[in-house]
């Protein structure tokens, strides 16, 4: 499987997925994972940011050798999975690859359905969501970046938990 995961910068929320997700699925035993990220609005070839990376390391990824780069449609395209930080981020990979549908959620929407339809596939997340509607509260993971080291944790932590729930359940 093939997971894209998409947030603004490209520099904390992704790239902290995308490194969890690998670190996850070597815990898991799963071989046949790969991870990258991308942003909407990249900091194209930067490396994590600082205190992101720092987050990263304690919860068990590792932000070495990381660049940041730009959403492609491509990129979008080629994943047989996308999760993004926010709706409006879903929106946008969507505006790129409109065939991604039934393979693009925000990561706190997968979580969610994973656990509401007990969910053991892609296909099967995308089944649920009709059936499984969210509140009104948008299923976003906020952006930590300019904000204080404490943020950066209770976000890193989130969205360690949230993959957590979505590679148990759907095996990455």
């Amino acid at each position: 499987m093939h997971v894209l995961f998409v947030c603004t910068g490209n520099v904390c929320r992704s790239p902290t997925a995308e490194r969890l997700a690998v670190a996850y699925a070597e815990e898991l035993g799963i071989t046949d994972l790969t991870a990258e990220s991308a942003g909407t609005r990249a900091a194209v070839g930067r490396p994590m940011e600082p205190t992101a990376a720092q987050v990263l390391e304690g919860l068990g990824g590792d932000p070495s050798d990381f660049t940041a780069r730009m959403l492609t449609a491509d990129l979008a395209a080629d994943a047989d999975l996308v999760l993004t930080m926010t709706e409006r981020q879903r929106e946008k990979v969507l505006a790129l690859a409109p065939e991604q549908l039934k393979k693009t959620f925000t990561l706190r929407e997968a979580a969610r359905l994973a656990e509401a339809a007990d969910a053991k596939s892609v296909a099967d997340l995308a089944a649920a969501r009709p059936k499984h509607k969210a509140d009104e509260t948008p299923e976003d993971v906020p952006d930590p970046m300019g904000q204080d080291e404490d943020t950066f944790l209770t976000i890193g932590s989130e969205i360690a938990d949230l993959l957590g729930v979505v590679a148990r359940s759907v095996r990455l």
